[in-house]
C-alpha cells in the first residue's frame, strides 16, 4: 500500500478527505461525459478515483513528486499518457488529447495559483467546452458574480467573456486535511457562444484591466487618455459608472471606441 503523502504549503496542498464530496464534484461536469476529462492536482486521488469510471478517458497532471509515485502505485489505469509529472501552467494543453479533440477540465486547484489556472484555460478555450471544481469560496463567488456585485473584477469580466460560470456549492475547511483556513467553493463553466469579441482581445484586457486598477473612480476617470476625445455620444452613459456596473457587451463596447482613436502600442502585459 502506498505511503501517504505529506501536505505541503508551499504547493497551496490541502488534500480533500470527505469522500462525499469528492463524488460530488466529480459529477459536476456528468453531461459531457462523452468527452475526455483532465483533472489538475490530484494529490492522493481522492477525486480520480471517481472521475476514471465515470469520463471516457481520464487524465491527471500534477506537479508534486511524492503525489506522482502515490498516484502510479495506486492507479496502476493511470499509465503512459494518462499520468503527466509536471506544471499545468506551462503545459500545451492541446497536446494532452487527441489534437484538435475537445475535453474536460476539473479540479481540486491549489489555491494559490487558481487565477492562473483559469488564465491559462483561456488560453485554450476553443478546446473546452466545460471546466469546473473547487477553489477558495472568494475566488468562485468572484467568477460567477453579476455586475453590481462588489466580487466583481477583472478575472470575472475576462472568464464571461468566453463562459457562462454557476456556483453549485460550498465546502467546509473540515473537509480537508490539513483545513484551510478559508471556506471552498465548488463552480462550473460552461462555453458560450460567442466565437469572437469583435475587438483586439489585447486592447480589451488592457481596457477592462485599467477600469479595474481604480474601481472606486467612474470610468471618465479610470480610463482617461484611453478614451477619445471628444467622446462619442454613445459612450456618454458610461461616463458616471464604475467598472462593477458594466458587462461584457459593455466593455467590448469601450474597446470599440478606444480601437479607433488609439494610437499607443498594444499592451499584452499579463494579468497573472
Amino acid at each position: 500500500m502506498a505511503r501517504r503523502v505529506r501536505a505541503k504549503k508551499a504547493l497551496g496542498q490541502h488534500f480533500l478527505h470527505d469522500e462525499s464530496v469528492a463524488e460530488r464534484i466529480a459529477e459536476i461536469l456528468e453531461s459531457r461525459r462523452d468527452l475526455p476529462i483532465l483533472e489538475v492536482g490530484p494529490g492522493m486521488g481522492v477525486l480520480t478515483k471517481y472521475l476514471l469510471p465515470l469520463y471516457r478517458d481520464t487524465v491527471v497532471v500534477e506537479l508534486d513528486h511524492e503525489s506522482v509515485d502515490y498516484l502510479r502505485e495506486t492507479f496502476p489505469s493511470l499509465n503512459g499518457h494518462r499520468l503527466i509529472e509536471g506544471d499545468f501552467l506551462t503545459l500545451p494543453l492541446d497536446r494532452v488529447f487527441a489534437k484538435g479533440e475537445p475535453f474536460l477540465l476539473i479540479g481540486n486547484y491549489p489555491y494559490n495559483i487558481s487565477s492562473q489556472i483559469f488564465f491559462h484555460m483561456l488560453e485554450y478555450r476553443d478546446l473546452i467546452p466545460m471546466a469546473g471544481g473547487m477553489l477558495q469560496r472568494e475566488v468562485a463567488r468572484r467568477l460567477t458574480s453579476e455586475p453590481g456585485s462588489r466580487d466583481y473584477g477583472i478575472l470575472t469580466v475576462l472568464l464571461r467573456a468566453w463562459y457562462d460560470a454557476e456556483y453549485l456549492f460550498t465546502v467546509p475547511p473540515g473537509a480537508f486535511t490539513p483545513p484551510p483556513k478559508v471556506q471552498s467553493g465548488v463552480l462550473r463553466l460552461t462555453r458560450n457562444d460567442r466565437t469572437s469579441l469583435g475587438v483586439d482581445e489585447g486592447r480589451f484586457r488592457q481596457v477592462v484591466k485599467a477600469a479595474f486598477a481604480q474601481r472606486r473612480k467612474m470610468i471618465r476617470s479610470s480610463l482617461r487618455g484611453l478614451l477619445p476625445e471628444p467622446i462619442p455620444a454613445e459612450l456618454e452613459r458610461y461616463l458616471t459608472m464604475r467598472p462593477e456596473q458594466l458587462d461584457v457587451e459593455d466593455f467590448i463596447a469601450l474597446t470599440r471606441a478606444v480601437d479607433r482613436t488609439m494610437t499607443c502600442p498594444n499592451d499584452d502585459e499579463k494579468l497573472r
